[in-house]
């Protein structure tokens, strides 16, 4: 039966990533690369990602269909027990101009917690290994918990990574406090702006499929001001529909006097509500009414409602998380989008060492070479934003 298993997950072998199943045994749990799994085995890898204390809807077998709106194609390493999947990650893969194809794990591997987790660890460990040395020139993985799946990797000629393919650390909310509990670790300005919302026409509302086009205006306009790679319109669509059926994702609207002018787009997994886009129209009276901030409370109030154990901010730079930890959630040296993060309290959540495995000894010699100059490092940036992109509008 358990070979039977392993040929309906092989993939079809005319992509050039797989053949047929690489199986690696260690102990009673082995570890399989497979391009094309069966629908049972997907269904079978979301349920332990939903199921797993808090791992990342990037793991997800839909955020597959949404990054694959912007080129990327994915792969999965799964890890069996006898015939019961106990663990894998999901390998983003793109085809890069005059390189070669590279893979990132976002959030992950994911970890069943009955699963003998050393055993499925060493197994992933040598499947990624034998991935990234065999059939990628680059693989980045960013785990979602537990030092020993960097130390695995590591120990197989994985590196430490600065390539930021996934946010190394975020601001988390304990919703096990009660409201009022909450409202005391916000910060003044916001705490005061918690009685004053109603009386100055601001609300919030929990919106769905009727505000995409809303939302995706909003993010557009976002882009336009602070540069980022804008997202396309579909992008936001695939996200929302591959998601909305099974509960992972959440839109919240704020208006003014009842117009639109502020959105953000949650997603929900192992228990957290991660803040994913924010949308903001800066030409409306939303700014000076820190409508984003009423977003983000009401989110949290509504989480707490709704049973989850986390609030997620969403991700802090490197440059920024360093800061906190060495001066505390005070720091005056973190500004902009961290700044604001920083108002609801919390804590600063860090996530494992992220690692890297660049096959090719000439990509390697170039990609650190330009990590290591001013210029450079601009170039880095660009891949990086293209990488996460695809080709949407970018300004400087």
């Amino acid at each position: 039966m358990k070979r039977d298993l392993l040929h309906e997950l092989a993939g079809p072998g005319d992509s050039g990533v797989v053949a047929e199943p690489v199986t690696l045994e260690v102990g009673v749990v082995s570890a399989q690369v497979c391009e094309q799994p069966s629908g049972s085995v997907l269904s079978a890898w979301d349920r332990l990602v939903s199921e797993t204390k808090e791992s990342d809807v990037t793991q997800l077998s839909g955020w597959a269909a949404v990054r694959r709106t912007v080129g990327y194609e994915p792969l999965y390493v799964f890890a069996w027990q006898s015939d019961v999947l106990v663990g894998g990650a999901q390998v983003l893969v793109r085809r890069t101009p005059l390189i070669g194809r590279i893979g990132y794990v976002s959030y992950g591997p994911v970890i069943a917690a009955a699963a003998p987790r050393a055993a499925v660890v060493a197994a992933l460990a040598d499947a990624l290994e034998g991935l990234g040395r065999t059939r990628l020139c680059a693989l980045f993985v960013q785990p979602v918990e537990g030092d020993d799946v960097s130390a695995a990797l590591l120990a197989r000629g994985f590196r430490d990574s600065m390539a930021g393919v996934a946010p190394a650390a975020t601001v988390r909310i304990d919703l096990s406090a009660t409201e009022e509990e909450l409202r005391a670790g916000l910060s003044k300005r916001i705490r005061r702006w918690t009685g004053k919302w109603a009386s100055s026409g601001v609300a919030v509302r929990r919106g769905g499929v009727a505000d995409l086009e809303i939302l995706a205006d909003l993010l557009r306009r976002t882009a336009e001001h602070q540069g980022f790679s804008e997202l396309s319109p579909d992008y936001v669509r695939t996200l929302f529909h591959q998601f909305a059926d099974h509960g992972h994702v959440d839109i919240f609207v704020g208006e003014v006097d009842g117009e639109p002018v502020a959105a953000e787009l949650f997603t929900t997994c192992g228990g957290v509500l991660r803040c994913r886009l924010t949308g903001l129209d800066r030409s409306s009276p939303a700014v000076r009414l820190s409508v984003t901030s009423a977003l983000d409370w009401e989110a949290m109030k509504w989480a707490k409602a709704n049973g989850y154990a986390e609030f997620d901010l969403g991700g802090l730079s490197a440059t920024a998380a360093a800061a906190v930890a060495d001066e505390g959630f005070s720091s005056p040296t973190v500004e902009g989008a961290a700044r604001f993060k920083l108002g609801f309290g919390g804590r600063l959540h860090h996530y494992p060492r992220a690692v890297e495995l660049i096959s090719s000894p000439l990509l390697r010699r170039g990609y650190d070479i330009l990590g290591s100059r001013s210029a450079g490092r601009v170039v880095v940036d660009k891949a990086r934003q293209w990488m996460r992109h695809g080709a949407g509008k970018t300004r400087k």
